[in-house]
Formats: C-alpha cells, structure tokens, sequence
C-alpha cells in the first residue's frame, strides 16, 4: 500500500441507478425494477487505491460502468477533476474487465485491440500509436510481434495483460479494474496483481480495485468500500476496515475470507440466509434480515452512513447499534 494524495479525483454524489425488467417480446410487461445503486456517494484521491468488495449483485459492477459511462445514472452526480461534462472521463478513466475472454474482440488482431482508444481518441499520427502500442506493449510483458496475431492465439492471463495494455494505451489517470483475477488461474492471479501494482507506481496510476477476493485487497488497497444491495454500508482505510470492521456484515465477510496458512475458513462469524432481492429490498436498513444484531428500529429507520470515534473521521459505518457500542 502508498501514500495517497488528497487531491480529489473523482466525486461521486447520491447515484442511483435502477434497472426496469420487462418479459421478452416488443410488448412485454414489467417484471419488476431492480435497484442497483441506490443513493451511493464516495470520493476516489488522486494516486490512491480504492478497493469495493461486497458479495455478488451488491452493485460493484454497477458503479464501475456509472462511472465510466457505460451506464447512465438516474440520478446523482460525477465529477471528475472538478468537471461534470463527462468528456474527461471518457478518456482519463479506463477499465479493465472480469473476462479476458469476452472482452476483447476476436475478429480484431491485438494492435488493433489495443490502438482502438487512440484512435477514438484522435491521438497522434501512425508511427507514434506504433511506437506507443510497442512501448506498452513492454509494459505488460508482451512483444511487438503480438499486435498480429488474435485474441484465441493467448493464454487467459496473457488475454489479461492485453486488456490492461488497453487500458493504458490512452494514458488515462484512473484504471477501474473490474474482478481483474476472478477469471484467471490462482497461479496466474499474483502476477496480474503485481503487474498493476508496477504499472501504478511507473505511471502515478490512480486505481478503482472491484472484487471478492478479499486477501487480495488487504495487501492491494489503501481504503476499501464495503456494499450491500446496492449502498456502502462501511468505508475506511484498509489497515481499519481489516483490523477493527464495525457492521456486521463487513464483519462476517472478513470472518468468512480464507486465512492465508490455515487453509480453512475461519467461523467466528456467520454470513446468516441468502441476500434480499434488489427486486424488493427490505424496509429500514437492507441487511437486517441476515444481522445478528438486528434491533426493532432496523426494520423501520433507513441509517445513515457516520463516522466513529476516530479523530479523522475517515471510518465511516452504516450502523447504529455498531456505533454506540
């Protein structure tokens, strides 16, 4: 983990995003809506590394493509350095995704993969996308000779280091890296996390780490979000959120994490029944279903995300009962 600056550099503020489900065929009914984010704020410094972990459907996938513009929030605000326009985003914002398998385009060679940004981007003449492609190319481990060839012509991790090649071809600021590893080998997983972790100190990267794999984020991460159905529900450096976890839920998802030399999980705490749908979440706070700490006012009183007794205010948690104890 680094040092981080306290430049802001992305502000994201009260995002909601709903999905409206409909049957198949052109006068399908209403199925229902599915509430995704629903009134997510957060900040993203400069140079930091901003991990969201959360089980599967709280939203992590969401607010990426919110924030890269792939989705469109229903409501709520993006800046990025101080601009709201969307047009720097668009550049100085890059992802990488889950699957190195459907992610790049088999009909493409990889130089054209990669130089895709550059090109929708209008940057520099064809000699200098060559001699960048060729220069990032490095970066990653891969050689000039690669921009022939296709996508099926690579393993999954070098497929990997192809998507982060064009990630970085643009030369953006911030690189959301979307579940990164979950698709690659365990052999493999350690050295794409090394690799972003060179590239971050290389290239002054700001980063956005989306995943599960929460021994990952404790040795990648400088703070970490922690979401449930689609809000945070506890933020805090990593050392704090790992260390001393306060909502439940963060609780039993640190309890639950495999331990490093133990080759077990542990049990000291217990994920309780299946998550709410996000067709229908709960009334007041949405983890009370599951919480075994759950009090009467949780299934009425929606709580606030406050901070605790820390002198920086910078842990922040969704959880009274957590708080006055």
């Amino acid at each position: 983990m680094t040092e981080t600056s306290e430049q802001v550099l992305v502000r994201a503020s009260n995002i909601v995003k709903h999905f409206r489900l409909k049957s198949p065929g052109i006068f399908g009914t209403s199925r229902g809506t599915v509430h995704a984010l629903n009134d997510v704020s957060f900040e993203i410094n400069a140079g930091e590394t901003l991990a969201i972990v959360g089980e599967s459907g709280c939203g992590k996938s969401t607010l990426a493509r919110v924030l890269t513009g792939l989705h469109e929030a229903d409501s709520g605000q993006i800046r990025y350095a101080n601009e709201t326009d969307g047009k720097s985003r668009q550049q100085n914002i890059q992802m990488i995704f889950q699957d190195p398998y459907a992610s790049l385009n088999p009909r493409l060679t990889i130089g054209d993969i990669i130089a895709e940004p550059l090109v929708i981007h209008k940057i520099g003449t064809p000699a200098e996308r060559h001699s960048r492609i060729a220069e990032t190319l490095e970066s990653v481990s891969l050689h000039i000779s690669d921009t022939q060839k296709y996508p099926h012509q690579f393993s999954g991790g070098q497929r990997q280091r192809i998507a982060i090649a064009r990630a970085l071809i643009a030369e953006p600021e911030l690189i959301i890296a979307d579940e990164p590893l979950s698709a690659l080998d365990v052999s493999i997983q350690s050295q794409i996390l090394n690799l972003l972790m060179k590239l971050k100190t290389e290239r002054n990267l700001t980063y956005l780490f989306i995943s599960h794999d929460l021994a990952s984020v404790a040795h990648f991460a400088d703070r970490v979000i922690v979401m449930y159905l689609g809000e945070i529900v506890e933020s805090g450096d990593c050392e704090s959120i790992f260390s001393t976890p306060q909502h439940p839920y963060t609780q039993a998802l640190i309890s639950a994490a495999p331990v490093i030399g133990k080759g077990k999980r542990q049990k000291t705490s217990i994920i309780y029944g299946e998550s709410a749908s996000p067709l229908a979440p709960p009334r007041g706070c949405f983890y009370h279903p599951r919480c075994p700490k759950m009090a009467d006012s949780c299934e009425i009183e929606k709580p606030s995300l406050d901070p605790i007794n820390d002198q920086a205010n910078t842990h922040l948690v969704a959880c009274p009962i957590s708080l006055n104890h």
